[in-house]
């Protein structure tokens, strides 16, 4: 396999375990600062948003290739 292969496989799959590790992050913040509701809410939001981008980012590139 070679180098840029792996990057290929690996990328998506780290992504992601950082995204839900973020995402376990900021639950726990919420928990622990009891934003309540509509405070986890708008923190899931702003997670939610910088994923979002990640993933327009990856479709824009894939277009223009």
């Amino acid at each position: 396999m070679h180098y840029t292969e792996l990057e290929a496989l690996a990328m998506p799959i780290l992504i992601g375990g950082l995204v839900l590790f973020m995402g376990f992050i900021v639950w726990d913040l919420a928990k622990q600062s009891k934003a309540g509701r509509f405070g986890t809410l708008i923190l899931f939001f702003a997670l939610g948003l910088g994923v979002a981008g990640f993933i327009i980012k990856s479709v824009v590139v894939a277009l223009i290739n």
